[in-house]
């Protein structure tokens, strides 16, 4: 928790001891995310209070500091105080508050430290208002002073260096594909089956969240095994090949946008048709979604996520699949980023309607599923860790209720906290990604 940041100074430290020319980079940067739509949000709550039970948070822990409109308010708080003229004037009467030390340790505790920017409050206010947006917004002028938490920060910093969120480095990723073809060619008896890397003119480029190469390797076989099964034109790039993107968890766009930067440049020097995204939620909305306004340009090729893939080819024939392989009960968590941020949310059950005898769904699902918590840079902020597997309890309650032995989700930010809630809560399950079913189904 006392990690050293800059200066042989630690975060905490850094906290207690900010100065006035910190407080002015956090305020310079937080007006330059200020928009008209940033100040309408910011004008429109009602404080109705309809928000705070769509937060896992306040669910779990019913801490007033836990309400999203709360969160919101301390933002407003700032912004009213700094930009707007009657508020200035009239402190008291507005209750606006100068960007200070103590405000920006709220900011800290609040912004990062209860919000997973799961999108759920935003989907049931009533005003309407994009309250994530708002607080990535916040954090990103927190990011500007190299105010985010040491994990998350130190996962950015990685991923820029090194080129993917784990620092693996190149030999070690080349080592790896090399023996995991090795056994693809056993699985399918077939030595030509390939993995292959920096193939020129491929269909697909397909990029990996680097923990599994790290500790899930069965995900990359699944993957390979299901485009053999295919018959598919595609490569992995020996470089660039992190599907991962926490800056959009720090809030910092411009590192952000270099790491989606790095799959585009990718996917264009080998000539692939179109950019593959593997089971990773911010993963998805990142590269998806967010990258063309980081960019500040259009995609002018196809982006989709692997799921979307393999319901093609079973909706195509492609591939064929025996459901009578995977017998236990199955059920399926939602990711945050996506289902309900990013807009994939039938493709993951229409495979697995087709990959396992006994489907059953938590309630609630899709869009209104609740985040399993691990979201938002959680996982990586230590610090946090008691209340995040605290705020896991939801989760782990659907869980139980579905009596399934078999938790599916197509995301390893969500497979790291389930297993972790797996653990704490002794939930007894197994926890497979949605390649990982479809490969044991698979009729070759």
């Amino acid at each position: 928790m006392a990690k050293t940041s800059e200066n042989g100074q630690s975060y905490d430290d850094r906290l207690d001891n900010l100065s006035v020319e910190d407080c002015l980079i956090i305020k310079n940067e937080f007006k330059k995310r200020i928009n008209y739509d940033f100040a309408a949000f910011l004008n429109t709550c009602v404080h109705c209070g309809l928000c705070a039970d769509t937060c896992h948070y306040y669910i779990v822990d019913k801490n007033p500091k836990n309400i999203p409109a709360n969160k919101l308010g301390l933002i407003n708080k700032v912004f009213n105080r700094h930009f707007d003229l009657f508020a200035k004037i009239t402190p008291t009467l507005t209750g606006s508050k100068k960007l200070s030390r103590d405000m920006v340790k709220e900011w800290v505790d609040s912004l990062f430290g209860r919000c997973t920017l799961c999108g759920r409050c935003a989907l049931n206010c009533t005003m309407g208002i994009n309250i994530p947006y708002i607080i990535r917004a916040a954090r990103g002028a927190l990011a500007a002073a190299r105010l985010v938490p040491p994990g998350l920060q130190s996962t950015v910093d990685t991923a820029i260096e090194k080129g993917n969120n784990m620092g693996i480095a190149r030999d070690d990723w080349l080592e790896t594909i090399e023996w995991l073809e090795e056994e693809l060619q056993d699985d399918v008896n077939d030595p030509d089956a390939s993995l292959p890397l920096d193939k020129n003119g491929t269909r697909l480029l397909y990029t990996i969240n680097p923990r599994e190469a790290m500790f899930f390797p069965l995900s990359i076989s699944a993957a390979g095994k299901i485009f053999y099964a295919a018959g598919e034109s595609w490569t992995f790039s020996s470089d660039n090949f992190d599907v991962t993107n926490y800056g959009l968890y720090s809030g910092d766009d411009s590192a952000a946008g270099l790491m989606s930067e790095r799959l585009v440049d990718s996917r264009r020097e080998l000539g692939c048709e179109a950019l593959i995204l593997a089971e990773c939620g911010h993963g998805f909305n990142s590269n998806r979604w967010e990258a063309p306004e980081w960019l500040e340009k259009k995609y002018g090729f196809p982006v989709k996520s692997i799921l979307q893939v393999i319901a093609e080819y079973i909706k195509e024939g492609r591939i064929r699949l025996d459901a009578s392989r995977n017998k236990k009960r199955v059920t399926l968590h939602d990711p945050c980023n996506l289902v309900r941020l990013g807009g994939i949310v039938e493709e993951q059950r229409y495979i697995l309607k087709q990959s396992v005898t006994d489907f059953v769904e938590m309630t609630p699902n899709r869009e209104k599923n609740y985040c399993c918590g691990g979201g938002g840079g959680q996982l990586a902020m230590t610090r946090y860790a008691d209340r995040r597997l605290e705020t896991g309890r939801l989760k782990a309650e659907q869980i139980k209720a579905t009596g399934a032995k078999i938790v599916v989700t197509p995301c390893h930010n969500c497979i790291d906290q389930l297993m972790e809630l797996n653990k704490h809560y002794k939930l007894e399950i197994e926890i497979k990604t949605v390649a990982e079913i479809v490969a044991d189904a698979l009729v070759i």
